[in-house]
């Protein structure tokens, strides 16, 4: 039975494709207004009018996580707009896998960019807001990588590991937010496409010869938002039934 959601005010990060779109197409339908932020407006554009004609409420902004003013113009317009944020769903992420010995550094600050800073920019954003409204939940999307660490991935799982201990240290410094980390197992999406290491590309093609699709991410989200509202769902991790990972 799909649970209601009516009047949410849900914001996502990297909303654009893959797990961000599949999971504002899942709250929208579930009655969420949802707030979508990517730098691919276009298909930010184009998500918004499916979710519309669809008769769900959607809205977009461009948004850069990396930046940090990016990030609260981007939560200022949601508040401006409707007055209040239950949830920020932190999606946003990259993944150009390589073997350290590449020494790709460029792609190393690249995931550190946007998987670490880009979360705690979205964290520093909303806090004030939901910790003054006296309510608020932080979903932030993590990675099976958060729990286990394979070849080619050490940046890339290092930031997860980063991601999941932001967000426990988060659940324990309030007591007015809930937050969730959700940890998704190999899920199809455009995320293998940032890969540039020959190798590594050829690994991950391996890797995901067994995938989800992104709606069972989102589905996991929408199970963690409709909790009673005393109730923390704070680690959900979602993989494959066939995969060894």
């Amino acid at each position: 039975m799909q649970q209601d959601l009516t009047d949410r005010i849900v914001l996502i990060t990297g909303a654009s494709s893959g797990i961000g779109a599949a999971t504002a197409r899942e709250l929208a339908a579930r009655g969420a207004t949802v707030v979508l932020g990517a730098r691919r407006v276009d298909r930010l554009d184009a998500l918004v009018a499916d979710i519309t004609a669809a008769g769900g409420r959607a809205d977009a902004r461009a948004l850069d996580v990396v930046s940090a003013d990016d990030m609260q113009a981007f939560v200022d317009h949601a508040l401006a707009a409707h007055g209040r944020i239950d949830a920020l769903v932190n999606n946003a992420g990259v993944m150009p896998l390589s073997p350290l010995s590449a020494r790709k550094r460029d792609e190393w600050d690249r995931m550190i960019d946007v998987n670490i800073r880009g979360v705690l920019h979205g964290i520093a954003a909303v806090l004030p807001a939901m910790e003054q409204q006296g309510f608020g939940h932080v979903i932030n999307v993590a990675s099976i990588g958060a729990h286990q660490v394979f070849p080619t991935s050490a940046v890339y799982c290092a930031t997860k590991y980063a991601v999941w201990a932001i967000s426990e240290g988060l659940r324990q410094e309030t007591t007015t937010l809930r937050v969730t980390v959700v940890s998704p197992g190999t899920t199809t999406s455009e995320l293998a496409d940032t890969i540039t290491h020959a190798g590594a590309a050829e690994g991950m093609r391996d890797f995901r010869r067994i995938t989800i699709e992104p709606e069972a991410i989102a589905r996991a989200i929408a199970f963690a938002m409709t909790q009673p509202a005393d109730v923390d769902v704070s680690e959900l991790i979602v993989r494959p039934v066939a995969s060894p990972y």
